[in-house]
Order: structure tokens, then sequence, then C-alpha cells
């Protein structure tokens, strides 16, 4: 199932919409172009992640060496402030198999659509 939630270029680069899918909150993103459709509930503690700040993060690096990266592409909740790279929803702790729960997002003339997989 297709379901239309915003016109296209609603979003700017760096960008997000909230919506309402069948009774579900989703944060629309629009990144380097291209966009990512998230489920609005952090995997930690059901927060209302989709509303939490956009900005970069400190990398991996070297003791006393620090690497900002990842520019306008970490979603941090804001509850407790886990952060989720909003390409691939991954949460960023080092080892943890965290993911925000995303669906496939369509995009046409027409409109930008979020793909709802049937259930069985």
């Amino acid at each position: 199932m297709r379901v239309k939630v915003a016109e296209p270029d609603a979003i700017i680069d760096g960008g997000r919409l909230i919506v309402k899918v069948k009774e579900m909150e989703i944060g629309l993103f629009r990144i380097e172009g291209k966009y990512y459709a998230w489920r609005n509930v952090c995997p930690h503690a059901a927060a209302p992640v989709c509303a939490g700040a956009i900005r970069g993060t400190r990398l991996p690096s070297d003791v006393y060496d620090y690497c900002y990266g990842l520019e306008d592409r970490v979603l941090r909740c804001p509850w407790h402030g886990w952060e989720f790279d909003l390409k691939s929803g991954h949460h960023l702790a080092p080892g943890s198999d965290a993911k925000l729960r995303g669906y496939p997002v369509e995009t046409d003339d027409t409109g930008v659509y979020i793909v709802l997989r049937k259930r069985n």
C-alpha cells in the first residue's frame, strides 16, 4: 500500500515532516536529496524520536582526538539522547543492534509516498 504524505519538494534538504499514516506517526526526512521514513518510536523507551534534534556527532577517534562528522544526518532522541543515523536508522553506540523501524519511500512528480508492507 502506497500512501501520499507530501507534495514534491515540500521538505527542504535537512528538514523533516511528521505525518500520521494508519494511526502511526512517521517521520519523513530529506537528507542529501533523498527521503527516509522512520516510525516515530524510539526503540529504547518508545519516545517520539522523530521530534529530536538533527545534527552531527563525534566519530570514533583516538584518545584526545575529537572528530566531528555526519553533519545534519544524526537524529537525537529527545528523551534520553540516543543517536540514530538518519540514512540507515542504526543506533550509533558501538556494538548496539538497536534500529529505528523504517519504511520505503517513493517519489514522483505527484508527491512523496510511504510504502506500507502488507501483514500476513
